[in-house]
C-alpha cells in the first residue's frame, strides 16, 4: 500500500538518510527503531509528506505523493494519513470531541456525520464520558486516546506515530500498545511507528531497524 523509493535527505552537507526503501501492507503494525540520530523521526516524516526528500520517492494508493505540492499536498495528506506524536498537541480551548472534529471539518465533510464519527470515536477508544472535557480535565493517557482518534477521524489509509508512548508512563504506554493492536484487529488500521519503547517495537508485525541513516534489517 505504501512504498517508498530510495529516500535520501540532506541538511546542507550532513545526509540523514542514505537511500532508503519502505513497503508497507494495509493492515500491518511496521515499528522503527533505532538509536537516536539514526533517521528514524525524518524518515517518518518523509513517508508522512511533512518533509520532502532530497532524492526518491513516496507512493501511497498508486499516488506518487513526492509530485504533490500545494494544497494538493495538504488535502491528500489530511484524507489519507493521520498523525500521532509524543506531545498530543490538542486545542486547550477545544473539548477532547471538537479537538477530533478538527480535521473532518478541514476535509469538508458534513459536520453532523463529523460529530457522530468523533463521538463513535471517542467511544470506541473508552472516552464516550469525557467528550466535552477540555484537554486540562484529561490524564495524559487519554489525552493521547484523543489524538488516536483525531488522528482516525477521516477513515486514513495509514497512522504515523512519532514516539507516541514517549510521555506516557508504563501502564498507559501498555493500554496505548494494546490500542494499536485492537485498531489494526478491528478496522484493518495500518501504523508506522517510531519508538524507543522495548514493550512496543516486538508487538507490532515488523521491525525496521536503522543506523546512520540506513534499513539495516
Amino acid at each position: 500500500m505504501l512504498v517508498a523509493r530510495n529516500l535520501t535527505k540532506n541538511y546542507s552537507n550532513l545526509q540523514v538518510l542514505k537511500g532508503v526503501d519502505v513497503t508497507v501492507e494495509k493492515g500491518e503494525i511496521v515499528t522503527i527503531v533505532g538509536s537516536s540520530g539514526a533517521g528514524k523521526s525524518t524518515l517518518l516524516h518523509l513517508l508522512g509528506t511533512l518533509d520532502t526528500p532530497s532524492s526518491g520517492e513516496v507512493w501511497l494508493r498508486d499516488m506518487n505523493l513526492t509530485a504533490l505540492r500545494g494544497n494538493a499536498l495538504a488535502d491528500f495528506r489530511n484524507r489519507h494519513i493521520g498523525f500521532i506524536f509524543q506531545f498530543h498537541h490538542l486545542l486547550p480551548e477545544f473539548t477532547a470531541l471538537e479537538n477530533v472534529c478538527v480535521p473532518g471539518f478541514i476535509a469538508g465533510t458534513r459536520k453532523a456525520e463529523v460529530r457522530k464519527r468523533a463521538a463513535f470515536l471517542l467511544d470506541t477508544l473508552g472516552l464516550g464520558d469525557r467528550v466535552d472535557h477540555k484537554p486540562n480535565e484529561l490524564s495524559g493517557g487519554e489525552q493521547q486516546r484523543v489524538a488516536v482518534a483525531r488522528a482516525l477521524i477521516n477513515t486514513p489509509d495509514i497512522v504515523m506515530a512519532d514516539e507516541p508512548t514517549g510521555n506516557l508512563d508504563s501502564k498507559n504506554a501498555r493500554e496505548l500498545h494494546q490500542l494499536f493492536l485492537d485498531l489494526r484487529d478491528q478496522f484493518r488500521q495500518t501504523f508506522i511507528i517510531v519508538t524507543h519503547n522495548e514493550e512496543l517495537a516486538p508487538m507490532s508485525d515488523r521491525q525496521l531497524v536503522m543506523k546512520d541513516g540506513k534499513i539495516i534489517s
